[in-house]
Order: C-alpha cells, then sequence, then structure tokens
C-alpha cells in the first residue's frame, strides 16, 4: 500500500520538481510577459469554461489552488479580485511565488503554502472555506489515491463551491510517440495502483536542460476512477468537457492550433483534455 505523506515516491518526485522551479521560471513555455503587464491569461480552454461556469467573473472568490507550481495561474486568478491559496509540494516553487507575488503587488490578496496535498487538512484546517478549488494540468498523475484527492476537495469547498479541474485525458495519457503517425499505445490506462516509474534526464519546458533528478512515479487515473471518486465525496457532476486540443504538444504529430494550444493534424481522433467541474450541495 502506497504510504501518502512520505516514502521513495514522494521524495523522488519532490527533487525533481525542485530542480525544475528555476528552469520553468526562466522558460518561454511558461510566458510571463501577459502576468507581468497585469493581465496574466489562463489557457483558452480554462478561460472559456470558467466563463461558463462563473458568468459574473472570480471577483470576491475565495479560490485554492491545488499543486500550483510557482504560482503563476494561481496569481493571474487574483489579478481577477480572487483572493488565492496556492498548495505545493515544492519548496522552492512556493519560494517563486511569493516572491512573484510580492513584485505584481498582489500578495495582499494570495497566500502560498508548502504542502503536499496528503497533508492539506492538517496545515489548512479550515474546511468549507473556498468558492473554489481549481487544480489544472498534470497533477492528478502524480498522486497515488484520487478517492483520497477527492475527498480533500470536498473538505475545502464551502457549500455551493465548484471544484475546477482541467488535464490531459485520461484516454490520451495511454500513448507515446508519434512524430511522423498516429502515437502507439505504451501505457495502461488503469494500472490497479501501481506506479509507472520514469528515468529521463528532459524536462518538458527546456529540452535543453539536462535534469540530475531523472527518477518520477506517475498513476494512470481512468475517467470513470475521477468521476466515481467525486461522486463518493460528495460532489456533483455539472460539467464534464472533453476537448480536441491541449495547451502543449503532448505528441509529436499534434499541429499548432493557436494561443498555445495543439491539436490533431486532419481528425479528432480522440480527446487529448478532459475539463470537469463538481459542486458542493448547498
Amino acid at each position: 500500500m502506497v504510504e501518502l505523506g512520505s516514502g521513495d515516491w514522494l521524495d523522488a518526485n519532490r527533487a525533481q520538481w525542485d530542480e525544475r522551479v528555476p528552469l520553468h521560471v526562466a522558460s518561454e513555455f511558461y510566458d510571463q510577459s501577459k502576468l507581468r503587464a497585469g493581465h496574466g491569461m489562463l489557457t483558452p480552454i480554462d478561460e472559456a469554461e470558467l466563463a461558463s461556469l462563473f458568468p459574473d467573473g472570480l471577483e470576491g472568490k475565495r479560490i485554492l489552488h491545488l499543486q500550483c507550481h510557482f504560482g503563476a495561474d494561481t496569481l493571474a486568478l487574483a489579478q481577477r479580485g480572487a483572493e488565492v491559496v496556492g498548495v505545493d509540494f515544492s519548496r522552492p516553487a512556493i519560494v517563486q511565488a511569493r516572491a512573484l507575488a510580492v513584485e505584481l503587488d498582489l500578495a495582499d490578496r494570495s497566500r502560498f503554502v508548502i504542502a503536499n496535498i496528503y497533508d492539506l487538512r492538517h496545515t489548512l484546517p479550515q474546511p468549507e472555506s473556498f468558492d473554489i478549488v481549481f487544480t489544472t494540468w498534470g497533477t492528478i498523475g502524480w498522486l497515488p489515491d484520487v478517492a483520497e484527492w477527492a475527498r480533500i476537495v470536498e473538505w475545502f469547498l464551502k457549500p455551493g463551491g465548484t471544484l475546477y479541474f482541467a488535464d490531459g485525458h485520461p484516454a490520451a495519457w495511454v500513448l507515446d510517440g508519434g512524430a511522423d503517425e498516429l502515437p502507439a499505445l505504451r501505457y495502461p490506462y488503469d494500472s490497479d495502483g501501481a506506479p509507472e516509474v520514469g528515468d529521463d534526464i528532459v524536462d518538458y519546458a527546456d529540452e535543453s536542460a539536462v535534469l540530475d533528478n531523472t527518477r518520477t512515479y506517475e498513476w494512470p487515473h481512468p475517467l470513470s476512477e475521477i468521476v466515481t471518486s467525486l461522486l463518493a465525496a460528495g460532489l456533483t457532476l455539472d460539467v464534464l468537457h472533453e476537448h480536441y486540443e491541449i495547451p502543449w504538444k503532448m505528441f509529436g504529430l499534434l499541429q499548432p492550433a493557436g494561443e498555445g494550444m495543439f491539436r490533431w493534424p486532419d481528425t479528432k481522433w480522440l480527446p487529448l483534455a478532459l475539463v470537469i467541474g463538481a459542486g458542493k450541495s448547498a
């Protein structure tokens, strides 16, 4: 059984993410120009979905951003008038997020906390306090237990609150390759709790970098597991959207679709991204 609060998997993953922070802050992949200009933007998918879910905007909303990395998206939400709390297990990431908040004059409406998600109820003992729990792009694959993740989300949502979740589609995560042809099956759709242990020196945001901390542990989570976990935690499924574009070049075959998005070249082979909106009963 995987220990959620400690263990080799957590230490290895944290070491790599610690190393990635300065690379990502300096990379074009995490372009901060709009954020520094005062109007940070999320991905086009997030912009459209959030506008639909919250037509009156985010002004005055309390938002908990899980796995916030160095806080760029967190602070983009703060620029829209939200009060935000960003959480990440990487100390260098949180140090950078706090410095960025001060630089952008957003420290009064942002707070950044160093914590493993599975320890968060002890780090932030504030149940039912957030209007929105926000978690996007490359998050739950690093977590072994989605059922516990869903219970933590429910714990921090106030009655009437909403989870906003966006990530690569579980069906797309089984594929790899495909520079000149369709990507092929490589990874299991469901590993029955066993991690996929990686060993890679390349960083996705800076391909010229050579990582020292190469070992990682990731878990596939089928769509049914994600949805069932949220329902079992007591949330209602309000939105489930599949998208055929994704905000990074997931496979070599994908083509630019504008605004940092990528799509299949000819047809909608299968969805690349998934968005879920789940609510807590009022």
